[in-house]
C-alpha cells in the first residue's frame, strides 16, 4: 500500500504540473513516463539497501548466538530461562520448556526467542525491492492514465477525482490490513495527494506554455 500511495501522490504531482503547463500529451506522456521509471528504480534501490541491510545484521546477530551456543551452552541455557519466566512461567517450568526446545533445536529456540527471527524465513531483498517497484508502478499508472485520456479541459479535475478516488481505496485497504481507523488513514493520504497536485498546479500555471 505505501508502495502504490507513493506511485500514486508522486506521478499525480508530476502529470498534473505538466498538463497544466502545456497541453502536448506527448510532452505529459514522455514526463510521466520517465517518472514512474525513476520513481520506481528509486523505490526498488532504497528497499534492496533497507532490506539487504536488516538482512545482514540479522545474519551477524545469528553468527552470533551461534558462537555463544557452541561456547556457552549453559549460559544460553540459563538465558532461554530467564526468557520464560519473564513470561510469567515458574522457575521449574521455564526450565524444562528451555530444556525441551533446546534438545529439539537449540539454536532456532534461542534465536526464535532471544532475537524474534526466524533463520529460515530471512527476507529477501531482491523479491522487496521488486514488490516495492510493483506497488509504485500499479499505484502510478492511475494518474497517468487519468491525465491522458479525457479531452483538454477535463485532463486535470478528472485527474484530481481519479487521484482521491485512489488513495481513498489505498488508504482503507492499509487500515483493514493495520488494524487502524480507516476515517484517519483516508483523509491523511487524500490530504496528502490534494496538497501535491494543488502545489504542482500552480508551478504548471507559473510555467503555462500551452501548445
Amino acid at each position: 500500500m505505501l508502495g502504490a500511495n507513493d506511485g500514486i501522490v508522486s506521478i499525480a504531482g508530476l502529470v498534473v504540473g505538466v498538463a497544466t503547463a502545456t497541453s502536448n500529451a506527448s510532452i505529459v506522456l514522455a514526463a510521466g513516463l520517465a517518472g514512474i521509471v525513476a520513481g520506481a528504480l528509486s523505490m526498488a534501490a532504497g528497499e534492496y539497501v533497507s532490506v539487504s541491510s536488516q538482512r545482514d545484521s540479522e545474519k551477524a546477530l545469528l553468527a552470533k548466538e551461534a558462537y555463544e551456543l557452541k561456547n556457552f551452552p549453559r549460559e544460553e541455557l540459563k538465558e532461554l530461562t530467564a526468557i520464560y519466566v519473564r513470561k510469567g512461567l515458574s522457575e521449574k517450568t521455564a526450565m524444562n520448556v528451555a530444556k525441551e526446545l533446546s534438545a529439539r533445536d537449540p539454536f532456532r529456540a534461542h534465536v526464535e526467542a532471544e532475537l524474534k527471527i526466524d533463520p529460515d524465513d530471512l527476507t529477501n531483498p531482491w523479491h522487496a525491492a521488486f514488490a516495492s517497484a510493483a506497488a509504485f508502478v500499479c499505484g502510478a499508472l492511475i494518474p497517468l492514465v487519468a491525465v491522458l485520456l479525457p479531452p483538454q479541459p477535463q485532463k486535470i479535475w478528472v485527474t484530481f477525482v481519479s487521484v482521491v478516488l485512489a488513495l481513498s481505496i489505498t488508504g482503507f485497504l492499509s487500515a483493514r490490513v493495520g488494524g487502524a481507523k480507516a476515517r484517519k488513514a483516508i483523509a491523511r493520504v487524500v490530504a496528502g495527494g490534494i496538497l501535491a497536485m494543488t502545489a504542482t498546479y500552480f508551478i504548471g500555471r507559473l510555467f503555462n506554455v500551452s501548445v
